[in-house]
Order: structure tokens, then C-alpha cells, then sequence
């Protein structure tokens, strides 16, 4: 039994980083309701056709971050719509949302509302900038929230080029992982009291805690270096190389007095291990373009094979730098129960991403297909005691879709 079985979780969210929390909580078990508008769901199910996004006849992004669930498709302009939803908060232990304040308020779907009918509830609140300060209620995506605001973007770069974009849901996934925790945190605390409670988080919070030694750096008044190129690099044993088959990989070498002799002997030039323009840290940082250069021209000669049987030999310690499509097919997480495979895939085998967190002794649910809109609307409303003449009523006046 997953430890999460009889978890009721309502995901009345958009886009990534509030429902995909509800898709961890899904993977250990819960059962998850999406609420979504009768025309058009949710607009993440549309981000894959955004210019720029991968081409694929699957919806992928969708497929990704709304496994294990069921669709409810409700207009929550409408009152019928509304009280569905308070109705189906009631019997809820956990609801998640990142609708910007004034929907909140428009929908009466606040904290205050909710916890009125169950007190026992769990509302987890995912904000871009906050809920304080002059920014509090602005809307934010990862790329603005997360990625710029943190910092993250201005420092991810070398001198010689501008700043990049992140690729889709960089910052939206750890903060879900986030609320996730924040969920967990409220639910034993429930545990303890027997109430119910609001737990919330940001993408602006997630960024700084992902660039958090840097600012802390920057709060201890640190000094920071420049932004430096490839070739000028501080320490060139923390850099990525080619090797002759076209295989990039990055070193990261990092103890100043034995990773130096490692490398040498790894690549066969031991007699540059006392050299006195690369022997010493600060004189790999002085000579950096020039050992760049000697490490381009050895490491060039050889397969990644050579590099990688070499480097397992000497304790080098060095990682791939693979695209996504490698990535998708890397053996070790294959191994490691990364791209579990879904369950009822239309055209046939299809793998998605875990989420990354364990516990020994307990099966993850198989990840089942994300729903269409409104899938589910008469099933979960019969549920929740309403009858076929009701629901069809609800339908027909345009509150549900089904």
C-alpha cells in the first residue's frame, strides 16, 4: 500500500508548479481531482504547441505534469460551479491552487472559505513573488520568478555571452517539489492537532534558495570574481571538453593537490605533473587558456570510452554533458527507475519522469495517462451524491463539462 492511499488532493491549478505538486502526492498514492475551465482546461495542456517548444504529436508537457488524475471540468464563474467546488473541497485533505488573488476572491475559493466546510484541510497556495510587498498578486512564470529573479540568469554565463533562458518548468518543477514539502509539513501537523492549515510558497523563494550560497555570499559582503570564458576559466579542471568521437563531458576536479596528479597520470602526461605553470592551483588560473589548450589537444585524441575507462582507473571525477534526447535514453537512470513506464499509453509503450524521492519499502503508483477535459466530471460528481438527472442539468446550463 503507497503511503499516501485515502489522501484526497484537489489540484485547482495552471500551468506547472502547483499541480505538478499534486502529481508527487498522486505518485505516492493519493487520489487526485483536477479542476479545470469546461472550454479550453487548463492552458499548460496548449504549452508544447508554443513556438520553440519541442515538436511532437504527443503532449508531453501535459503527459508530464498531469499523470494519476481525474478531471473535473468546472466553470467557476457560475454559482453552480462554485458550489460544486466547496463541495468537493469538503471532502478533501488537501487543495492546491496558484490563482492569482483577485480569482481567489472571485471564486470564494480562499482559505478562510474553504476551511469554513473542513476544517481539516491542507490549502497549499503557490504565489510568484509572495503574498507581501509591492509585488504580492503579480503574475509570475519560472523564466521571470524563478530563473531572472533569483539571480540564476545573470550568473549563468560566461563573459562572452549574454544570459539564456531557462528551458520549460527549470523552476516551476523544484518548486513544486517545495510545496510538496510544505503539503507534507501540514498534514502531520494535522496529525498532531487534528486542524487543518494553510502552507504556501513562491517561485522568487524556490530561485533564492537554488542560488542561495551565492547570495548568501553576497549578504557576508563577498567580493566576486568576473564573469569568465571558457578558455579563461579560474580552474580548468572544472571545465567541459570534446573528445574525438564528439562526446562532451565536464571535469570537476576540485581538491587543489590531488586532482592535478590524478589528471596527468589519467592522461598520460605525468611528467607535467610538477610543471610550475600548472602544478599549483593559482598557476592553472594564471596559465588557464594555455592548460585549456594542452586539455582540448590530449582529451581530442580520445574516445570517450579511453576518457571514461581512464578516469575510473585514476579517480577522476567527471560527468556527461548530454541533450535532452541522450538524456532520455541514459542507462543509470534507466537503472535507477527514472522513466517509469505509463501505464495505458495510446500508440504503445511510453516513458515519463518520476519525481525524485523514494522510500524504501514503498511502490510508487505507475504513472497512468493525464486525462482529457473533463474526463471525469460525471463520475466524480456522482460521487460526490449528485444524480444523473442533476448532472446532466449542470451540463446542459454549461457549469460542467463533460
Amino acid at each position: 500500500m503507497s503511503i499516501l492511499n485515502g489522501i484526497r488532493v484537489i489540484d485547482c491549478g495552471t500551468y506547472i508548479a502547483a499541480p505538478a505538486a499534486a502529481s508527487i502526492l498522486s505518485d505516492f498514492g493519493a487520489e487526485v481531482v483536477k479542476v479545470e475551465h469546461p472550454r479550453g482546461g487548463d492552458p499548460y495542456r496548449r504549452l508544447g504547441a508554443v513556438p520553440g517548444m519541442p515538436v511532437s504529436s504527443h503532449n508531453y508537457c501535459w503527459i508530464l505534469d498531469a499523470r494519476n488524475r481525474r478531471s473535473l471540468a468546472l466553470d467557476l464563474s457560475r454559482d453552480e460551479g462554485r458550489g460544486i467546488l466547496i463541495k468537493l473541497a469538503a471532502s478533501a485533505d488537501v487543495f492546491i491552487t496558484n490563482f492569482q488573488p483577485d480569482l481567489v476572491a472571485r471564486f470564494h475559493m480562499s482559505y478562510e472559505d474553504l476551511s469554513a466546510v473542513n476544517p481539516r484541510l491542507i490549502y497549499a497556495y503557490v504565489t510568484g513573488y509572495g503574498e507581501q510587498g509591492g509585488e504580492a498578486g503579480k503574475p509570475g512564470y519560472d523564466t521571470t520568478a524563478y530563473w531572472a529573479r533569483s539571480g540564476l540568469m545573470g550568473l549563468m554565463h560566461n563573459a562572452d555571452t549574454e544570459p539564456t533562458l531557462a528551458p520549460a518548468g527549470f523552476g516551476d518543477h523544484p518548486t513544486a517539489t517545495s510545496l510538496f514539502g510544505a503539503i507534507m509539513l501540514g498534514l502531520y501537523q494535522r496529525e498532531q492537532t487534528g486542524k487543518g492549515a494553510r502552507v504556501s510558497t513562491s517561485l522568487m523563494a524556490s530561485g533564492a534558495w537554488s542560488n542561495s550560497c551565492q547570495i548568501q555570499a553576497a549578504h557576508c559582503g563577498a567580493e566576486f570574481p568576473l564573469q569568465r570564458t571558457r578558455s579563461t576559466t579560474i580552474n580548468p579542471l572544472v571545465n567541459h571538453y570534446v573528445t574525438r568521437d564528439g562526446f562532451r563531458f565536464i571535469l570537476c576536479c576540485l581538491d587543489p593537490r590531488q586532482d592535478w596528479p590524478r589528471l596527468c597520470h589519467a592522461l598520460g602526461f605525468r611528467e607535467m605533473i610538477g610543471n610550475p605553470r600548472f602544478h599549483a592551483f593559482k598557476a592553472r588560473t594564471e596559465h588557464s587558456r594555455e592548460l585549456t589548450e594542452l586539455l582540448d589537444r590530449v582529451i581530442g585524441a580520445l574516445d570517450m570510452a579511453q576518457c571514461e575507462k581512464l578516469f575510473k582507473e585514476h579517480g577522476v571525477v567527471w560527468g556527461p554533458v548530454p541533450g535532452p534526447v541522450e538524456a532520455a535514453r541514459d542507462e543509470q537512470m534507466q537503472r535507477n527507475g527514472v522513466f517509469p513506464e505509463l501505464d495505458q499509453a495510446q500508440g504503445g509503450p511510453l516513458r515519463t519522469v518520476d519525481s525524485p524521492m523514494r522510500v524504501d519499502g514503498v511502490q510508487k503508483r505507475k504513472p497512468a495517462m493525464a486525462p482529457e477535459i473533463g474526463q471525469h466530471s460525471r463520475e466524480v460528481l456522482i460521487e460526490l451524491g449528485f444524480s444523473e438527472e442533476e448532472v446532466a442539468a449542470l451540463v446542459a446550463a454549461g457549469a460542467v463539462g463533460a
